[in-house]
Order: C-alpha cells, then structure tokens, then sequence
C-alpha cells in the first residue's frame, strides 16, 4: 500500500522566507527538496489543511504536482474537526483540498487528530461513512485516521470501523512509555486489529535532533557517524507494522541526512534499543514542557502568542545551569519575538489551545512559567 521506502516527507514544517510567518513557505527550496527525495525513490507527501499557516496543501501544487507526473508520487492529506460544522461543510473542505493540490485524488485521506473531544464531532457528522465514500466514488485511494488519544479508545473506534486501513500515531522512543501519550499501547492495539502504522512526530517537533549533552554521549558511543536525529526515524521504522515514518525536514541537510540512512535501511538491533530507552531517561529528566511545536496551539489564539517558540526557549534555559550563567541568550531572544507576537503574560485563560493539544500540555499553567521566567 505504501510503497518499500518508509520514509516520508511530512509537509506541516517547512522552509520559510519569512520566521515570523508561517506561511511564507519557500517554495524555491521545497521544490529542491521533492525533486531530490523522488530522485532516491521516496514518494509518501503528507499535508493538511491548516499546515504552515494553510499554505502545505499549495505548496504540495507548486513543488510537487505542477512539476512532476502524478503516478510518479503519493499524497495524504486530511479532514480537521476544527474547520467544519455541517455535512455540506466536508464536502467544502474536500473540494477544496482538491483545488488546492491540484492532485485529482488524494491517494491518502485522513480524519484528523482524532481524541476523545473531537470524535464525537466525527461521528455527528458521518465522517467515516462520508470517506469510504469518497473512496468508493475514486477520489480517494485509502482511508485511515490519525489519532492522538488512548490505547482504550483506540480500540473502540478500530473495533466499530474496521473498514479504515490504516492508522496514523505519533510513536518516538521519549513517548514509548509516556503515560500522556501511551505510544507503546496505542501500537499494540493498531497491531492487534491488524492495522498498516504511519507514525508521526518520530523526532518529536525536534526535540530528539538536539538532546542534552549526556543523551548525546550515548549515543555517540552507538556510533559516531550518524546524526542524532537517526536514532529517533530508525526506531519508529524498526517497528513492525510500521509502513511510514514522516519526517518533517525543514531544509536541504535534513533532507539529505535523512536520506543517507533510510534509502538504504537497517532497522536498530535490540542493544541499540535498550540504549534509546536509556537516552529517554536522560531527556525527560531535563524536559520542561513536552512541546513538539505542531502549532495546533496558535491557530486560533485570540492574543497571538507564539506559544511552542517560547516553550522551545523555556526548554533550553531550564537545561542550563542558570545560577552560574545569571542570563541566557533566550532572554533577548524572548523580547525580539514578543515584538511580533502576543507575550506570555497576556494569556487570558480562554482554554483554546489546551482543547487542541495533541500532547495534552497544561499550557495555560505553563505559560505562567514562562512569563514568571522571562519576563
């Protein structure tokens, strides 16, 4: 179904032109990046309507469909609970992703980041008849869902729709044993309705790129030549059951380093696991927040605050050592974001952003921090 490379290109970070807009996606340096990836035989594109500030699905058009014989390359793409209220309302979306992309058929069709909250707002409006529908009707090769929720609740939608065939997770070695987001259960209950994995969020926003220092050690003594960024794609990939592991790749090294190891892969031996787990016990007693920068959060805050940027500088500071150093260069890095967005402290406590946290993050508390921290 998903082809023999497991690598794919996740479409929701992309190069920007502008750092203080996320949908000014460089569509000079994507169009490089698709060409390069097909060049090595990757083919799984993965977008959304709201990715990069409603600006992926486009770019999939400009770098990917407008250049490029449509046989030659896959794309997913999705359904988000936020952006409709009605059946026709679907439909709108759908039609429009179409004329977006240009694709004529999504060969991937997802009901989006389902949990507990939006689910009901899926089955109110008929969403898994409605894409066996549209897959039926030609427009959509295969129907699944991306999930961020329980193993339990899993297992009941697996249970009443058997018909979708495969599930998207986000799986990572931090998140294996997670109690918030339990990727070790909710994989072995997609195994065990039988279910073709795409994972997501393999290096976690990019947290698993850059680890502490201890972490690294480690991993170093595995093997010094491989990115730090590797361990994380390989074990999501070593997985069975897993047929696709989207990496969200934010410039050409990426791209390539991702290349050098998945073109021709080797899933990890058991000794190469077991040090994994140990380099999670590392990072999680050093992670503050556990942010991966999806910006679910930001779409719809009333005060604009970029809210994953200031947990990313959090994060860093909180890894310092911060009676001996006093100030950080967070600090002025904080100020020069503030002047082109809401601060933390301007939080208003509307609860918008903690309704659509697929990490399920206190954010309102932990903005208190960050403000309490920088400001």
């Amino acid at each position: 179904m998903f082809g023999e490379k497991k690598l794919g290109f996740g479409l929701m970070r992309l190069p920007l032109t502008d750092p203080n807009d996320s949908s000014s996606v460089d569509v000079d340096q994507v169009c490089k990046m698709v060409d390069r990836l097909l060049e090595h035989g990757f083919t799984y594109f993965d977008t959304a309507w709201m990715y990069t500030g409603f600006a992926s699905e486009p770019t999939v058009k400009a770098a990917l469909v407008d250049r490029h014989p449509r046989e030659s390359f896959t794309i997913a793409t999705k359904l988000h609970n936020g952006f409709f209220n009605s059946l026709e309302g679907r439909d709108e979306i759908f039609n429009a992703q179409l004329e977006k992309t240009g694709a004529g058929y999504f060969d991937y069709y997802l009901i989006h980041g389902i949990e507990a909250g939006s689910l009901e707002h899926y089955e109110k409006f008929d969403c898994f008849d409605w894409l066996l529908a549209k897959r039926d009707a030609g427009l959509v090769r295969h129907a699944g869902f991306s999930y961020h929720d329980s193993p339990e609740l899993l297992d009941e939608i697996l249970t009443k729709h058997p018909e979708m065939e495969f599930v998207q997770l986000q799986i990572n070695y931090l998140d294996w044993e997670s109690e918030w987001i339990q990727a070790h259960g909710c994989y072995e209950v997609a195994r065990k309705h039988g279910k073709p994995i795409i994972v997501m969020e393999p290096v976690k926003g990019g947290t698993l790129a850059q680890v502490p220092e201890a972490a690294e050690a480690l991993l170093r003594e595995l093997d010094p030549g491989m990115s730090t960024a590797s361990w994380a794609i390989r074990f999501a990939a070593s997985l069975p059951g897993v047929e696709m592991v989207l990496s969200g790749m934010g410039n050409l090294a990426q791209l390539e380093d991702n290349i050098s190891y998945m073109e021709d892969f080797k899933p990890l031996t058991e000794a190469e696991r077991e040090t994994l787990f140990r380099v999670a016990e590392v990072i999680n007693a050093q992670e503050a927040i556990p942010c991966t920068a999806c910006h679910y959060c930001t779409e719809g805050c009333p005060m604009k605050i970029c809210i994953p940027e200031y947990f990313s500088l959090y994060n860093e500071d909180m890894r310092e050592d911060l009676e001996e150093k006093g100030w950080t260069i967070n600090f002025t890095n904080y100020e020069h974001l503030a002047e082109n967005f809401g601060k933390a402290s301007e939080c208003i406590g509307c609860g918008q952003c903690e309704s659509v946290c697929p990490q399920h993050i206190q954010i309102i508390s932990e903005l208190e921090s960050v403000a309490k921290h920088f400001e």
